[in-house]
């Protein structure tokens, strides 16, 4: 088994920059992929929701079948870096696709939307899961773990920096008043820069832990095996309930900028903000874990940004600095704990490893991956359900019912996953002495990590 020492500065940038790529594309679904359908495409905020959750429908297929195949995969540069080669020039061009409108009308336009949407998440899946299990397999020192995602989630914060900075500023410039140019135009810059990404995080990275030699199982008995890992089903629903709250709240910010806050001017600066609170929280999780447990520090964590955002309801109209103070604030303690949950996630690999005897890198981190689409789907869903439910009218003057709706939706709502999340996470025992002493009996069985 090789140690975390095997991990240098210059490889965890690399494998970070796959997440900033990564980010191009999830990020700008986040926050303007429902702006997009409904502002300038004409879709209707209930079917674009609806949209949003069918297509996750597909995603219980890939997911757990792209996993598979990515363990079962062997060249010579190993189990999960060919995807991000081969698979990066057919994921920019999708994410353009499906970020273009063509001159249709009616059902037309609708089938196009379903079709480009469904094939931009199946390519997000076959690059992405394998791009995440990467990060299992470069080391095994759980403490590392935590270094390397949190790397690996400032260069991710970084897409979205990116996209929350320059997307509407780059539609105004490349559109010259057609918005529709200017998203498919500012979608192609953006999905060359992720591009080049990929293959720098593909030519800079080594997977130094590898399945056991003898290890052969079939995908029914790989499936019994991840069900068995109970702190994996832990993940699962954390990752659902926590990815419902996020989403729910950053679609719904450029809503609550526009309509609440009355301040369209402000979009790109409220959403860049809250991104760089990001990559700040993200840069001292690190620190942090290494002065508090990690499961303690993630409930406390989900706890406090919870209460900011359920706080944010009674913030008015007028009080912008507050405003922006408290989307701040949330998105600074809450992904300060992303990195902690990525690296709980390759923690459970060895539990599972120890306790069944097969280990399934790429199954572990695409049935986690599958629930955190799953929350995506979630959130995005109720945003356009909920606007259609407060009668939200596309690039128009709210009702004041309206107005309240979405500050409603936009605070106490998605803290309701939060305090969820915190609640779940008290049932996950793996702290840093009991996965060192599973590790350690993997490693005396004959069974280690690498």
């Amino acid at each position: 088994m090789q140690n975390g020492q095997g991990v240098s500065v210059r490889e965890k940038i690399a494998y970070g920059l796959g997440d900033t790529a990564s980010n191009i594309i999830f990020q700008t679904v986040m926050m303007f992929l429902m702006l997009y359908y409904t502002d300038v495409v004409g879709l209707s905020p209930a079917l674009v929701g609806t949209m949003f959750l069918v297509v996750r429908v597909v995603d219980a297929i890939t997911d757990p079948l792209m996993g598979t195949i990515a363990d079962r995969t062997h060249t010579r540069w190993g189990h999960f870096r060919p995807y991000l080669l081969w698979l990066a020039l057919p994921f920019a061009i999708i994410s353009v696709l499906a970020f273009s409108t063509p001159e249709l009308t009616g059902i037309s336009k609708i089938v196009y939307a379903f079709t480009t949407y469904t094939l931009l998440m199946v390519a997000y899946t076959a690059i992405n899961i394998p791009y995440c299990a990467l990060g299992g397999v470069l080391t095994a020192d759980a403490k590392e773990r935590v270094t390397v995602q949190s790397y690996r989630f400032v260069f991710g914060m970084l897409g979205g920096v990116i996209v929350a900075g320059c997307t509407m500023p780059l539609v105004e410039f490349f559109g010259q008043g057609d918005n529709a140019k200017g998203y498919q135009y500012t979608m192609a810059a953006m999905s060359a820069m992720g591009l080049v990404m990929f293959l720098l995080c593909f030519a800079g990275t080594t997977e130094r832990i590898e399945q056991p030699k003898s290890q052969e199982t079939g995908f029914k008995e790989s499936l019994g095996s991840l069900w068995h890992n109970d702190q994996w089903r832990i993940l699962c629903l954390a990752a659902l309930f926590l990815l419902t709250g996020q989403v729910l709240k950053f679609t719904l910010a450029v809503y609550y900028v526009k309509y609440y806050l009355g301040r369209e001017d402000l979009i790109t600066s409220f959403m860049t903000l809250g991104v760089v609170a990001s990559m700040i929280g993200c840069a001292l999780a690190q620190p942090l874990a290494k002065r508090v447990c990690k499961i303690k520090a993630y409930i406390a964590l989900q706890f406090i940004a919870a209460t900011i955002c359920a706080l944010s309801y009674f913030i008015g109209a007028d009080q912008l600095v507050l405003a922006f103070i408290a989307f701040i604030l949330w998105k600074f303690f809450l992904d300060m704990a992303t990195p902690l949950l990525w690296a709980k996630m390759a923690d459970t690999i060895d539990y599972g490893h120890e306790k069944t005897g097969i280990r399934i890198t790429g199954l572990v981190y695409s049935g986690v991956i599958f629930f955190i689409k799953m929350g995506v789907a979630l959130g995005g869903a109720l945003a356009g359900w909920l606007l259609a439910f407060y009668q939200y009218q596309a690039d128009a003057q709210q009702t004041a019912a309206t107005q309240q709706g979405i500050l409603l939706s936009f605070t106490v709502l998605p803290a309701l996953g939060s305090f969820l999340v915190a609640a779940i996470m008290t049932r996950y025992t793996l702290t840093s002495n009991k996965l060192e002493a599973i590790q350690g009996k993997l490693k005396l069985s004959g069974s280690a990590t690498g």
